[in-house]
């Protein structure tokens, strides 16, 4: 991606779009940053002249950052055959005010912290990001650049060592795995309803109304969890809606003094348990007519730092 004279400054401004992108085909805001600083430190590295070579450094720091990624998507797979429990993504709180999207975010300086440059939209909902985790290395890194980026398959070629046409090949088998999956974002309108249901759960938990709990989770529905071998949870998904109503009841009994607060993840509506005035646990769900169908649950504590330190 693109060579030929351009001044060192303008690779400041493109952190924030760096670490959207390196969020999103590595589903760690923790590994996104460590490949965008390693990105960096290549570019520092290269000599004046070759730096000015460079039409655009943005281009080439994508490149770089993309490469880095697949290695790491590589070697992740055969860490998390080692993962005890099922591998979440790991989730961001809020949504952030003032983030722009695309290729137009820009960054406000080095020392910004990383989770105020995330853009949160349907490209980081819980769901479409475990749908990503079910691709291939390659497959991801040309489905995010070109579906989610907008980026031309002539670039994204440069990244993955293929031709334009084996990345559209690529992506387009990564689109057939979203579609399969159904993994999108409530579309606008039923954002209030999804609200309302997760609102409901939380209500349901407090008071130990399993029938109304029961009711609010359609009766296919999973629960995934993710303690990493760290915090206590179930380490196989829970299927059905009675026996995931169970076990939260049960964990409310288990766990007297814990708190359950509304918050969004990931840009949606969301839960979020604290303990002795720290998070333990933060909760996504997927809500279809009304009903959970879906519920993400992440209680490793190396996944909540951000929600620590947030308060």
């Amino acid at each position: 991606m693109g060579t030929a004279g351009t001044s060192t400054d303008e690779t400041a401004g493109e952190r924030r779009r760096l670490i959207n992108v390196a969020y999103r085909l590595l589903g760690s805001l923790a590994d996104a940053e460590d490949a965008v600083q390693e990105a960096y430190a290549r570019w520092y590295a290269l000599p004046r002249s070759r730096q000015e070579e460079i039409v655009s450094p943005g281009a080439w720091l994508t490149t770089v950052t993309g490469r880095i990624c697949l290695d790491v998507l590589g070697s992740a797979r055969a860490r998390r055959e080692r993962y005890v429990g099922a591998w979440l993504p790991e989730p961001l709180p809020g949504s952030r005010p003032g983030s722009l999207s695309g290729r137009a975010g820009r960054d406000h300086g080095p020392g910004t912290d990383p989770a105020d440059q995330m853009v949160l939209d349907e490209s980081v909902a819980m769901a479409f990001l475990v749908v990503l985790e079910s691709m291939t290395p390659a497959e991801r890194v040309a489905f995010v650049l070109h579906d989610v980026f907008r980026y031309p398959f002539a670039e994204i070629a440069d990244v993955l060592g293929r031709t334009p046409a084996a990345c559209k090949q690529l992506a387009a088998s990564a689109r057939r795995r979203v579609a399969d999956t159904r993994a999108s974002a409530p579309a606008a309108g039923q954002a209030d309803m999804v609200r309302d249901t997760v609102r409901r759960v939380k209500k349901a938990w407090e008071t130990m109304d399993i029938a109304a709990l029961v009711d609010l989770l359609d009766p296919a529905a999973v629960m995934t969890a993710d303690g990493g071998g760290v915090a206590g949870t179930v380490l196989r998904p829970i299927e059905g809606g009675t026996r995931i109503a169970q076990y939260m009841l049960a964990i409310a009994r288990m766990a007297p003094g814990l708190e359950l607060l509304e918050r969004p993840v990931n840009g949606a509506p969301g839960l979020v348990a604290e303990h002795a005035g720290g998070v333990v646990t933060v909760a996504s769900f997927e809500v279809a007519d009304g009903r959970v169908s879906r519920i993400w649950v992440v209680r490793n504590p190396e996944k909540l730092r951000l929600w620590t330190r947030d308060g």
